[in-house]
């Protein structure tokens, strides 16, 4: 019997029983922690296997072994228990975040800092302006607001051109780290990702600026929402940088049980950080980053553990986002939102091949950054639902938008970003000591 039969055959029973004990288990079944917790790590890592087979990301499989198990599909992980995978988010989210951090060397960097401001500011700057063009002339169409008109609508159309110009750092970090890749197309996507989402972040304040003006509102909203923006950004990178700082000490004069420590920081960072509103991506790739660039040895030692038992932590987050999707959002307006998913990709090739040439990066990185760049997933949910709360009536159509993209996203992005990492040959990398030659990305 062949591997993928046998993997098939192993993932069927398990399902198979896990339909059983819910039957059986009755209310218990469906709120357990412990069930829905064991039936994912067990049934969606076999489902990363066989997705594999296919030359896919693992990620993928994970994501649509929870949409199909889903309460969408086949309902085997309900609502509940969908909302249960997600209290681990903030611990996957945090670790993500600090395993990228770890990847952006400052000094190995900065020759190529220039390149990527660049890169990230042609991708900006086309698809904001691209997709502006595009909302102020099809807008009366649009299932948003479309009777608006005049400053109203151009204001309207800039804020969703922000919002849907947005990318997932964490889902972009996750393939890096599940693939265990490393080099310049690495560094490059992880670079951009995170510095263009800091300036659309800030573009939307902006953006939210100009919608309260056109619509009359009190320039308190602006105030308060600036505030929180400024907050989340700044102090999230702050916060960040002063737990990276502990962590570099830590690993320099003791670094025992690094692992067990890790897991506690990330905890701490998910839970407190909540409380203290910021942003746990930021916070974790500040933290990473200052263990990069302070403590770079111990840095590399940890990375390399880290990503050898990420393995649970990455299932239980795909899965709980692959349960969460809402596919009725999708269902209701999918062609719409395939439609603005084709044009976005347009854009970032156009963006970021431009920036590419204009920073003379060499083939293939050149030509495949902006595949790292499609997926969507929390900072733009986390926008949009900045203007559904602002804005109840057109802002809850906007959300239901922006979701169906995310969904579309979610499902396209991983796959096209594993797909430029196997052509620049990154995948698989060991970690390389500081001092020892690293392999160079295949051209």
């Amino acid at each position: 019997m062949g591997f993928p039969l046998r993997r098939t055959l192993a993932l069927a029973v398990v399902v198979v029983a896990a339909l059983l004990v819910r039957q059986a288990g009755g209310e218990f079944a469906v709120r357990s922690t412990a069930f829905v917790l064991g039936f994912a790590l067990i049934a969606a890592a076999l489902a990363g296997m066989l997705v594999e087979r296919l030359q896919l990301p693992r990620v993928t499989g994970y994501l649509l072994f929870g949409m199909v198990c889903g309460p969408y599909l086949a309902n085997i992980i309900s609502r509940p228990m969908a909302r249960e995978l997600q209290l681990f988010n903030g611990l996957a989210v945090v670790l993500i975040a600090f395993i990228a951090g770890l990847e952006i060397n400052i000094a190995r960097l900065r020759p190529r800092l220039l390149g990527i401001i660049r890169v990230g500011g042609a991708n900006i700057l086309i698809t904001n302006v691209g997709f502006f063009l595009i909302f102020w002339l099809v807008w009366p169409w649009l299932p948003i607001l479309p009777q608006a008109a005049g400053l109203t609508r151009a204001s309207l159309a800039m804020l969703s051109a922000i919002v849907v110009s947005c990318s997932s750092p964490s889902v972009a970090m996750a393939v890096i780290a599940e693939t265990q890749s490393a080099g310049r197309l690495s560094e490059m996507v992880v670079a951009v990702v995170v510095l263009s989402d800091l300036a659309l972040m800030l573009l939307f304040t902006l953006g939210m600026q100009v919608v309260h003006a056109a619509f009359g509102t009190t320039a308190a909203a602006e105030v308060a929402l600036l505030a929180r923006l400024s907050w989340q950004l700044f102090g999230s990178l702050a916060f960040g940088a002063a737990l990276g700082a502990l962590l570099a000490l830590y690993l320099k004069h003791i670094g025992r049980e690094v692992a067990i420590v890790l897991v506690a920081l990330c905890a701490l960072i998910s839970q407190v950080g909540a409380h203290l509103h910021f942003e746990p991506i930021l916070v974790g790739l500040g933290a990473g980053l200052v263990v990069e660039n302070i403590a770079a040895r111990s840095g590399d030692a940890l990375k390399h553990g880290v990503e050898q038992s990420a393995l649970p932590i990455l299932i239980v987050f795909f899965v709980a986002a692959g349960a969460s999707l809402q596919l009725d959002a999708l269902a209701q307006i999918g062609a719409v939102a395939a439609l603005i998913a084709v044009v976005r990709i347009v854009f970032m090739r156009t963006g970021t091949r431009l920036g590419a040439r204009l920073s003379n990066i060499e083939p293939p990185v050149d030509g495949l950054i902006w595949m790292g760049l499609v997926a969507q997933a929390g900072v733009t949910l986390g926008l949009v639902t900045l203007v559904a709360d602002e804005f109840p009536g057109w802002g809850a159509r906007l959300q239901t938008l922006v979701v169906a993209l995310i969904a579309l996203h979610q499902l396209v992005g991983p796959v096209l970003f594993r797909a430029a990492l196997v052509r620049a040959g990154e995948t698989g990398r060991a970690v390389v000591p500081r001092g020892e030659p690293a392999a160079s990305p295949a051209r």
